[in-house]
Parts: structure tokens; sequence; C-alpha cells
């Protein structure tokens, strides 16, 4: 089967450093701190002060009708919306400029409808079985997201929501890479999207240690730091258009960047922790740098999964080396943006992607806020501070989810 290439033609975020792919991108590169105190749940006790969540959001701005909104959980809020900004971009119509069946929708989620799950579950308990919502189920499927998009464009092609935790955007991007790659379609919306910045689940991950438990904004998402103590909980979507090269030349669509590499791995070590040496994460690193024809002569730009966790970012910088050697892993320039948004979940992935991409296209790879006093074993350059211009040729995005979910998507720099 013939090998097709692959671009990015259209793009959309739901963030908390920006709701839109301009404002992200400016915050990314100023080294905005997205990162506040929690708002919206002032009666409830929370082991955390502080969160990345979307501010000023209102989804009737991009087209959703309130009905739309009334059936849909936050998530899958964020997922359309950014899916709208991606379509819009990059001017694909189903019926017009693209078969339906050739459309695509590969958009999943680490947690889906969480927010649903527990008001539905609140009704259970003190209401009955009977007071249920009808939509309930459609509401907090994890696939639902990229069922509703689906209908939205009247994407008849495949469509295949993943779940892994915080590799999910990652791997939706990676899968939808081949699929387009090898035929099975000619353009796929494609990334993740996340809303569980949620008692719930905040209570969760801090009674499991993930959590920073800084009260200060500008200290609590720290990823290569010393000071680092856990990651910060965030929400928001990342959605990327995929398309086939010869077809996005054929109508004249803008070209972001192309799509190249896809690396794909689990550390079978434990369900949340890490593989220490990094062994499983360096294969996915390296399957996607071989696949995209990586040499010396690249400038390799690296967006890390970089939470701020003790054990995650020890482990990343091990597989970085191993992937590429000692010389080369010093000669990476990486960053973790995380610094800035927090830890977006199923979505990070896709938002990280996104920077990937836009790293390539201005040339300026954007910093990690907060690295003050760097780790001993993380001794990479992580771009502390401030945003470098760089022009990198080639960039990988990372992610590494509970369960040893490894994955990396590279990136090259559009040319014809």
């Amino acid at each position: 089967m013939k090998e097709r290439r692959v671009v990015i033609t259209g793009m959309g975020v739901v963030s908390p450093i920006g709701n839109s792919v301009d404002e992200f991108w400016q915050h990314l590169t100023e080294g905005y701190c997205g990162i506040d105190y929690i708002k919206g749940y002032d009666d409830t006790p929370l082991p955390v002060r502080l969160a990345g969540q979307i501010r000023d959001f209102d989804p009737k701005k991009w087209g959703v009708d309130a009905g739309s909104i009334r059936r849909s959980d936050t998530y899958c809020q964020y997922a359309m919306v950014a899916a709208i900004q991606a379509m819009e971009q990059c001017g694909l119509e189903s019926g017009a400029n693209i078969a339906p069946e050739r459309l695509g929708v590969y958009i999943g989620s680490g947690i889906g409808g969480i927010g649903t799950f527990v008001n539905e579950s609140s009704k259970l308990l003190e209401e009955g079985a009977e007071r249920i919502s009808p939509l309930f189920i459609p509401m907090m499927i994890s696939n639902i997201a990229a069922g509703n998009v689906a209908i939205r464009f009247n994407a008849q092609g495949p469509c295949l929501p993943v779940v892994t935790a915080c590799a999910t955007g990652t791997h939706a991007a990676g899968e939808a890479y081949r699929a387009i790659r090898y035929g099975y379609a000619d353009a796929i919306i494609t990334g993740g999207a996340e809303a569980a910045v949620h008692p719930i689940a905040i209570g969760g991950f801090a009674n499991s240690k993930a959590l920073s438990r800084s009260e200060k904004p500008d200290e609590a998402s720290l990823p290569f730091d010393a000071k680092r103590g856990g990651f910060v909980i965030a929400e928001g979507a990342g959605i990327l258009v995929m398309e086939e090269y010869e077809h996005a030349v054929a109508r004249g669509a803008t070209i972001y960047a192309e799509v190249c590499g896809y690396g794909n791995s689990c550390d079978a070590h434990h369900y949340t922790a890490p593989r220490p040496d990094g062994s499983a994460a360096a294969r996915a690193i390296r399957l996607s740098l071989d696949e995209a024809g990586y040499t010396p002569h690249d400038t390799l730009y690296i967006n890390a999964h970089g939470t701020g966790t003790p054990l995650n970012d020890k482990s990343e910088t091990a597989a970085i080396k191993l992937a590429l050697g000692e010389k080369e892993a010093r000669r990476a320039v990486i960053s973790s943006t995380k610094s800035m948004t927090g830890h977006m979940l199923g979505a990070a992935g896709g938002v990280e992607l996104i920077a990937s991409a836009l790293a390539l296209q201005t040339g300026v790879v954007p910093p990690t806020i907060g690295l003050t006093t760097p780790d001993p074993e993380c001794d990479l350059d992580y771009t502390p501070l401030r945003a470098r211009e760089v022009n990198p040729t080639v960039a990988i995005s990372n992610s590494l989810g509970f369960g040893g979910h490894n994955a990396a998507v590279a990136l090259r720099k559009f040319v014809k």
C-alpha cells in the first residue's frame, strides 16, 4: 500500500491560557501562567487550592446552540468549540471539498463526563433511580465528543475515540496520522478533551499524591525543577485537522506542519508509576523519530510530557537520553508547556501537538516557566523561563499516561 504524506491544515484550542489558537500561542510564548485558585467549589473543602481552569468560555460564540449545550457534558463542549475552530481554519466542508466517507474523527478523553457522572449519582442517592436523566449515558461516555463532532461535520469516515489516560490526545493524533497515511481517510479531526477539574477528581489525584500542594500559582507547576511536588490539574481541548497532502494542496489549503512519525509503547511496569529507566518511553520517541527521518543535521524541539511530578520528569529525561544518545539529547531543545497550562490530562496531547506545530511554523520554542532550580537528574536544555528563537526543523510531542501508555508524534517544518 502506498504511503501518503500527512499535513496539519487546521487547529483549535480551549485552554487555561486562551480559547483560540492565536491567544494560546501569544500567552505561551510570553510565559503566561494560566494556573489560579480554584473557582466554582467554594463550599467544598479541597485538598489542593490551584488548577488550570477555563476562563470566559461561551460555546454560543462559536455557533453551539442552547439545546446542544444543555445535552452536553462540559468536556464535549470544549471538544466541539475546538473542533469548530479547527474546521473553520482549514476550510473543509463535508460533501463540498471532501467526501463524507473520507472525513473521520479521532477525538478522545481520558476521563469523559465526570461532572455529569457525579451529578446523576447524586440524584440516584437523593431522589432514586427514576430521577436519573435519560441523557446521562450519552452525556457521560468518553466516546461521545467524537460522535458529536462527527454529527456536526457529517464525518462518515473512520471514528475512533482513544482512551489512554494522559496519553489520549497524542495516541488519537498518531492513529489519525496512520489512518490517513495508509489510505483509510483523506482528513481526520483529531485530538483530546477533558473537563475533570472537579472535587472528586481533585480528591482522587491528590490522595494518590500526584498533585502539587503549592498555594502559589507561579510555584505550583514546576517541571524539571528540584522543587517540583506534583502536577496541577487542568482542563480544555486541543483539536487538529490532519489531511492527506495532495488533497490539501488541490484545494489550496494552508499547511502548518507535516506529520511524519508516530511511536507507541507500554511500560508494562506499574499502573501509575513510570518505568524508572525510561526504556519503553524511549522506544516510542525513537520510533517516531526514525519514521520522521530525523538525523543529527536536524534541529529538534521536544515538547516534553513534563508533568512536574518527581518520578515523571526524571524518567522522561532518562528516556530522551536513551532515545537520542547523550550527545544528541544535550543538543535538543526541550520545554514543558504544562508549566503554563497545567496538566490537561486527555486534552494535553492535542494541545501540546499544536504548540509543537506552531514552534515549527514560527521558529520560536515556548519556555518552561518556573524553572529556577534545575534538578541535577534533569540536566538537559529545558528552555527555562523565556521563549527562544531556535528554528527547529523537527518537533516531537511526548505523552506518558497512567497504565504505562507512551506516545510520541513527530512533525516536520513543512516544505513543499
